[in-house]
């Protein structure tokens, strides 16, 4: 397995409103395309920039995640829109992913001092994947899920 994160692109976009979870876990994120539309309404506001990616092994799309930050700030480096597609999960893509976007973050705002995530409630596979990468609760809540944080240091 050789996981890498490419921009959507013009090349790429169809291919990523493709991918898709489980029917059990369609509640627990949006879709790619609401992911996509979210960089160009900016819903959190103007001062946020979104950088969606799709996950590779080699050449085969097999998911979809997306950064979103506020420039010159420390806690503001939010990972959104994290999903393995359903015929890829249980391979340890999303333990791959994870570590490439926490590293592509870490390595590209040298002030960044925590990245951010929501997670549902009731989903207890993706829990237990950030709790074990070493995200943290921060005992707030946002749109009804947990909002976690994994310190850098």
């Amino acid at each position: 397995m050789k996981v890498q994160l490419k921009p959507v692109t013009r090349e790429n976009w169809e291919e990523a409103l493709r991918l898709s979870v489980k029917n059990g876990q369609t509640n627990f994120v949006p879709s790619v395309a609401v992911s996509l539309a979210k960089v160009y309404i900016k819903p959190d506001g103007d001062s946020v920039e979104y950088i969606p990616f799709a996950i590779y092994d080699n050449e085969q799309m097999v998911g979809f995640i997306m950064h979103a930050y506020e420039e010159n700030t420390t806690d503001m480096y939010w990972i959104n829109g994290f999903i393995v597609d359903n015929k890829f999960q249980r391979r340890g893509y999303g333990k791959a992913a994870l570590n490439e976007i926490v590293q592509w973050i870490a390595n590209r705002f040298d002030i960044c001092k925590e990245i951010r995530l929501t997670v549902h409630k009731e989903n207890t596979n993706a829990r237990h994947l950030y709790e074990q990468y070493g995200f943290l609760l921060t005992g707030e809540v946002y749109d009804d899920e947990d909002v976690m944080y994994l310190p850098i240091k």
